[in-house]
């Protein structure tokens, strides 16, 4: 007996963080409005509005490149508690429409519907009880599958549906830029664009195992969604697997004895996270994230060391010497491995 086509609704909030400040300050509504951080601190832009993206601001673009495209631009310090509470309100009113209900960030969800539920009525309601109650809009993907739903909320932005029923997955994925798959970033796009791959229908004619051989492990994933397939569930309990934290400098770091005395503060910050969380030291494999002047980065774990200042002294060397340049960001952190860390060095 073949099985119903599944239901999957992808609701994504509108430019969450900058619509939470244009509904409390409804004077900025009409102006272009960012949400970020200082750019003579070296921010980066969180989120911004509509009337901002028209000029080209976009999210992790530096602040100050930002303001050069748009000297107008009113540029607010971000304000978590405020967006959490409004994500809890969202996500409130979302949950009992689900069968299965999956938060992946704080303003986006996937709901996955019984067949007999009107996926589209389901996604009018819950875009009219946001709006209603929260005072900012979302917009919705319907699709077979959660690969194909997300996309689908991103094609009716701001403040719309999108469907795409089991019937026209087919013609949907054949002109489907192969950039807009997730997964794939800018420097594997430009490796595709240069194989002659911009489209899905271009994957469509290569085997699982070429893809494989030239791609690595993406390439299973490409052969799968340029056919528009994805048969991921949801998951009701998302498990925290990490617990890290960074800094970006107001100048850039010159020498490791720099970055190095650094070290104790971020480390002091770590531990607060780690105790929130409610783990323990030897329950954590341990790594460093460390992003260049030229906003390259490199990051480094090693399964076999201690997440304690000692070890994250030594994996901060060892990626500094990956490359000779200046540091504008650290980061440290830890992998949960409950007390059982994988036996060899993950680099």
């Amino acid at each position: 007996m073949e099985m119903s086509p599944r239901q999957i609704l992808h609701i994504d909030c509108d430019c969450f963080f900058a619509a939470i400040e244009m509904r409390d300050q409804p004077h900025l509504r009409d102006r272009p409005l960012a949400v970020g951080g200082d750019p003579a601190r070296r921010g980066v832009i969180s989120t911004c509005n509509y009337n901002a993206r028209r000029y080209g601001v976009r999210s992790a673009m530096a602040s100050a490149h930002a303001f050069r495209l748009c000297p107008e631009l009113v540029l607010l310090p971000t304000d978590m508690p405020r967006y959490r509470q409004a994500s809890q309100q969202i996500m409130a009113i979302m949950r009992p429409y689900a069968r299965v209900f999956e938060q992946v960030s704080i303003d986006e969800a996937y709901l996955e519907l019984t067949a007999a539920d009107d996926a589209r009525g389901v996604a009018e309601a819950i875009r009219y009880e946001v709006a209603c109650q929260v005072g900012v809009t979302v917009s919705a993907g319907i699709a077979p599958n959660k690969y194909l739903a997300k996309i689908a909320s991103d094609y009716n932005k701001p403040d719309g549906i999108w469907q795409i029923a089991n019937t026209e997955v087919a013609a949907f994925v054949e002109s489907l830029p192969v950039r807009k798959i997730p997964g794939v970033g800018p420097k594997l796009s430009e490796r595709l664009a240069a194989d002659g791959l911009s489209v899905c229908v271009d994957l469509q004619g290569l085997s699982m195992a070429h893809l494989i051989h030239r791609y690595g492990r993406m390439g299973a994933v490409l052969y799968e969604r340029c056919r528009g397939i994805d048969h991921r569930p949801l998951r009701e309990v998302r498990e925290r697997k990490t617990v890290s934290v960074e800094q970006t400098f107001h100048y850039d770091l010159t020498s490791e004895a720099e970055c190095l005395q650094q070290l104790p503060d971020l480390w002091q910050r770590w531990q607060q996270r780690v105790a929130n969380a409610g783990w323990q030291a030897d329950e954590l494999a341990p790594f460093v994230k460390v992003k260049f002047a030229d906003f390259t980065q490199t990051t480094m774990a090693d399964n076999d060391m201690a997440a304690d200042l000692k070890g994250f002294a030594a994996l901060i060397a060892s990626a500094m010497r990956r490359q000779d340049k200046r540091v504008r960001l650290l980061g440290i952190g830890a992998r949960y491995c409950g007390g059982d860390p994988a036996q060899g060095r993950l680099f």
